[in-house]
């Protein structure tokens, strides 16, 4: 709990910055105008707030989210990774790694039974084995993998 609460307090939220982030995690493209009119700011004063927001790192990026499948990337995957007892050194270089390849969406450094949990997009499931045995198996520093095809999902979007 104290860890959460320094956290929170690095970034010194108020009210009105929640107010913002709430809004922009609903709607990430609505104006700086109209943004200003939802919290009640002169839109200068929005937009210096959102900079600040941006600058301290509050805000890690607007981005567009898009549908895997327009590319050609009809199936996703969740592979679950072990590092080898004396490859957890290398935990960083392991997830550099991954973040590297383009198949790869999210990367999940765990608590657990598991290191990883590697969530891949990719053509088919000819493409999810290749990834395996080329990225994951041929590693000296796995010692095993799981994977799990997603049929279906939900995604909430950015907190807000």
């Amino acid at each position: 709990m104290a860890k959460s609460q320094d956290i929170q307090s690095k970034f010194d939220l108020d009210d009105i910055d929640r107010a913002i982030l709430a809004i922009l995690g609903k709607k990430g493209r609505i104006s700086n105008a109209d943004l200003a009119a939802e919290v009640g700011l002169a839109p200068s004063t929005c937009l210096g707030r959102v900079r600040n927001l941006v600058e301290s790192g509050v805000i890690r990026s607007f981005a567009a989210e898009i549908e895997p499948e327009a590319l050609g990337l009809n199936l996703q995957a969740l592979i679950s990774v072990t590092l080898r007892a004396g490859a957890r050194a290398n935990l960083a270089t392991f997830m550099k790694q991954m973040q590297e390849h383009p198949q790869v969406i999210q990367v999940f450094f765990l608590g657990g039974s598991e290191d990883f949990i590697v969530h891949v997009a990719v053509p088919d499931s000819d493409a999810v084995r290749e990834f395996v045995l080329d990225q994951l198996s041929n590693n000296a520093s796995v010692a095993n993998t799981r994977t799990n095809i997603v049929f279906d999902h939900f995604h909430k979007g950015p907190i807000g």
